[in-house]
C-alpha cells in the first residue's frame, strides 16, 4: 500500500532531492520523479554529486517543488539507493511514462549522448 507522502510525490511534476554531504551540509536538486513498485524513481546521471553522496549515505529528504527546486511543501525523510541496469531500465520507462513525450524526447537525448552506462536510477523509500 502507498502511503499518501509517496503517492503525492509520486504525482508531483518535480521534488527538491537533498542528499548530504560528509560534513552535514545539505545539497538540493531538482528532478523528476516517478512511482517505482510502491516507492519513487528518480532518473539521473551515473557521475552526478548526488549519486556519490547516496552512495556513500542514502539518507534524502523530498519535497514537492517548482522547476528551479524551491519547495512547495513540507519535506519527508527516506533512503535512497543506486539501481543496477535493470532497475535504471525501470525507473527509465516510469518516468517516459510519467512526462510523456518531453520526457521520452529528454531521455532519448541523455542516453545517446551518455550511453547506457552514463546514467543511473535511483530509488527512494519515505521513512
Amino acid at each position: 500500500m502507498i502511503d499518501s507522502a509517496t503517492g503525492r510525490l509520486g504525482a508531483a511534476r518535480y521534488v527538491v532531492l537533498t542528499s548530504f554531504r560528509r560534513d552535514g551540509t545539505s545539497v538540493p536538486t531538482a528532478v523528476w520523479i516517478a512511482p517505482l513498485d510502491g516507492g519513487l524513481g528518480v532518473w539521473t546521471t551515473a557521475g552526478s554529486g548526488k549519486v556519490k553522496r547516496i552512495r556513500r549515505d542514502g539518507h534524502v529528504e523530498l519535497a514537492e517543488s517548482d522547476s528551479r527546486g524551491r519547495p512547495l511543501g513540507p519535506a519527508v525523510t527516506g533512503t535512497a539507493r543506486v539501481l543496477d541496469e535493470a532497475g535504471t531500465a525501470q525507473v527509465l520507462t516510469a518516468i517516459r511514462r510519467k512526462y510523456g513525450l518531453v520526457g521520452r524526447v529528454l531521455t532519448t537525448f541523455s542516453r545517446l549522448r551518455r550511453g547506457t552506462a552514463g546514467t543511473a536510477g535511483l530509488t527512494i523509500t519515505l521513512n
